[in-house]
């Protein structure tokens, strides 16, 4: 399973889900990692029907394109998947939803690769200039790694790759040049129309942008890409341009987008709208305690999005608001949608959903910023 990941996370909620759902009380055993997070562990995948696999593979999500394909693939053998991540700005706390879903990937057996896409990063309007590059890889493949452990993913699953390692060899930039032949300037504008920044003059090296992931999918020799959905439209590019290249269709797996703190979208060059993975346990509290978070909305939540998409799944046991006896006493929740029902019906009050949202995230945050307090680690991150 090879997974790519350049998303700005946008409102997208609710969303519909993908296949029966995978009970988390069962049939799994919980190995606890930390405080806040436990890894779920499966039985033997050679188990698991090819039903079972595809219906955790695809829990969630939002979309799927290619269930065919999948299914296909999943009656001879595990399948190859690939995540990436444009190494622009600084990783925030949304980068838990695709984290947590390559969980359910090494779950059903799926062989997952994670791209950290430098080259990407630098094409899209020099979002990372090239003499920042390797610092900026060097540290998100740091922090990328730090949040896969602290949710308990063993790292010797997984394949991690660098798009300059294979980018700019001889082959793939011949394919470059034999893709640009047949792709218009619509269809490349059109593809990087969510995920490109858009500029009034945009830079030609934002077209190049497109073809290079659907290129991705065959170079790292995968079965299907994950993203979010804002990554659709780069998905629908290559699921038409890659067989005119003479390579196979891939399949596409497609998580929701989490509102930010703000309710539009959590970007990272909005500052008030994201929580930086390496924010102190205050600033998270701060953030937090100032997100939108209107009593009894639940749509554009972010506080509730996230709870939903991150916290209660990685957290087994009920999702508890801590309350003093004189405003009820403690209060459990065994689901999402039990505590969305209670929120609705302004039967939580934001602030205590705040504070029991702050408590689990810097639980989770806190091995995170405890491997960064080395010196090397410090260095990587100033110069990032």
């Amino acid at each position: 399973l090879t997974l790519r990941w350049k998303s700005r996370w946008t409102a997208a909620l609710p969303f519909e889900r993908v296949g029966p759902a995978v009970p988390i009380d069962g049939p799994y055993t919980y190995t606890h990692v930390s405080p806040a997070t436990a890894t779920i562990m499966a039985p033997g995948t050679d188990t698991m029907s090819v039903d079972e696999k595809y219906a955790l593979l695809s829990s969630g999500l939002q979309e799927v394109i290619g269930e065919d394909r999948i299914r296909a693939v999943l009656k001879e053998r595990d399948l190859k998947v690939y995540w990436g991540t444009a190494t622009t700005g600084r990783p925030h706390i949304a980068y838990f939803v695709p984290i947590r879903k390559i969980s359910d990937f090494l779950r059903a057996g799926c062989e997952v690769t994670v791209l950290f896409a430098d080259l990407h990063a630098y094409l899209d309007n020099m979002k990372a200039p090239w003499e920042l590059l390797k610092w900026r890889v060097d540290y998100y493949e740091l922090v990328i790694k730090a949040m896969l452990e602290s949710i308990g993913v063993p790292l010797d699953k997984l394949k991690f790759v660098r798009g300059t390692e294979y980018q700019i060899s001889r082959e793939y930039t011949l394919d470059v040049y034999k893709l640009a032949s047949l792709v218009t300037e619509h269809d490349a504008k059109k593809a990087g129309a969510e995920v490109v920044k858009q500029v009034d003059s945009p830079l030609l090296s934002g077209l190049l942008y497109p073809g290079l992931q659907a290129l991705d999918e065959e170079y790292l020799k995968v079965d299907a890409q994950f993203g979010g959905v804002d990554q659709r439209k780069i998905f629908m590019f290559a699921e038409k341009y890659l067989p005119h290249m003479g390579y196979a269709k891939r399949a596409h797996l497609m998580n929701p987008m989490v509102p930010g703190l703000t309710g539009n979208k959590m970007s990272s060059s909005d500052a008030n709208s994201k929580i930086d993975m390496l924010d102190s346990a205050k600033t998270v509290e701060k953030k937090i305690k100032k997100a939108f978070c209107e009593e009894g909305n639940i749509e554009n939540n972010g506080v509730l999005a996230f709870t939903k998409n991150v916290l209660m799944p990685l957290s087994p046991g009920p999702f508890v608001l801590q309350r003093k006896a004189e405003y009820g006493g403690d209060k459990a929740y065994a689901s999402y949608e039990e505590l969305e029902q209670a929120f609705a019906a302004k039967e939580v009050f934001p602030a205590d959903l705040k504070t029991a949202v702050a408590r689990r995230l810097n639980e989770l945050m806190e091995p995170i910023r405890k491997k960064f307090e080395a010196p090397a680690m410090q260095e990587v991150m100033t110069n990032a």
